[in-house]
């Protein structure tokens, strides 16, 4: 069993806990109460190095990273340093996260929020939204293609950019076969946890010119943002290094002169 099929295990468990607590019904009407989302694609597709920053407190890599008491806090200085998107992580077993973070992410900021996660059912869409979520990610090596294409189909039935994560150049293929316009291509391999800049790299010529292309993992600093940008990403995502950084305003601002 890989890393990310341990992960999805305990993923479906803690699910089934919330349905029991709180019923698809319900999370229906609640995002029914709910202003629209917003579009986060038009600053990431901005000029220069766009910046999805996360609220990440540990990873199955590295463990612990930051305690993040105060995820509004946070959140405050990457909206202050020009983020496109933030995202916060909600898994608890490996990540640390949970929906509360980002409830409490979204009282605090009107950037555009993902909500991530190792999405597998359409409740998770919808208690995703239902929580203050703009964009969700689907992680391309945890669905089959007919699960791909309908979280995309309900993502935008329900408002939700979906952020499209990809490994290898069939992921990448199989992404575009079902209709992303947003793709990642993760420098972390799920399987192994290996960290290798040079998947973007190889994979960013796949995506085409439509679609707009993230590069996720392992960018450490601005070195690893230039580098990223200089291989077509329009966008990064960055956690760890944001998490650990003294002063994270300004080092989005920084990414975000690159490109």
């Amino acid at each position: 069993m890989t890393v990310l099929d341990e992960i999805i295990v305990g993923v479906r468990q803690d699910l089934e806990t919330r349905q029991r607590a709180r019923s698809l019904a319900d999370l229906e009407r609640a995002v029914s109460a709910l202003p629209a989302p917003m579009d986060p694609r038009p600053a990431l597709a901005a000029a220069g190095l766009s910046v999805i920053a996360e609220v990440k407190r540990a990873s199955p890599s590295k463990g612990h990273l930051a305690s993040i008491e105060d995820p509004a806090e946070l959140a405050r200085a990457y909206q202050a340093g020009g983020a496109a998107a933030i995202s916060v992580l909600t898994e608890a077993r490996r990540f640390g996260g949970s929906l509360a973070d980002l409830e409490t992410v979204r009282a605090a900021v009107r950037t555009p929020l993902l909500r991530k996660d190792f999405v597998v059912t359409d409740y998770q869409l919808w208690e995703g939204r239902a929580a203050g979520a703009d964009l969700a990610l689907l992680i391309v090596a945890a669905l089959t293609q007919a699960e791909l294409e309908h979280l995309l189909g309900l993502g935008r039935r329900l408002g939700l950019a979906c952020l499209v994560e990809t490994h290898t150049g069939d992921e990448v293929r199989r992404a575009v076969d079902a209709g992303a316009d947003l793709i990642g291509v993760n420098n972390r391999d799920l399987k192994t946890l290996a960290v290798d800049l040079a998947q973007f790299e190889r994979l960013a010529s796949l995506i085409p010119s439509g679609a707009l292309k993230v590069a996720e993992s392992g960018i450490s600093g601005l070195a690893d943002a230039a580098r990223m940008a200089d291989a077509g990403a329009d966008a990064v995502l960055v956690g760890e290094a944001l998490v650990k950084d003294g002063d994270p305003a300004a080092a989005i601002k920084a990414m975000r002169s690159l490109g």
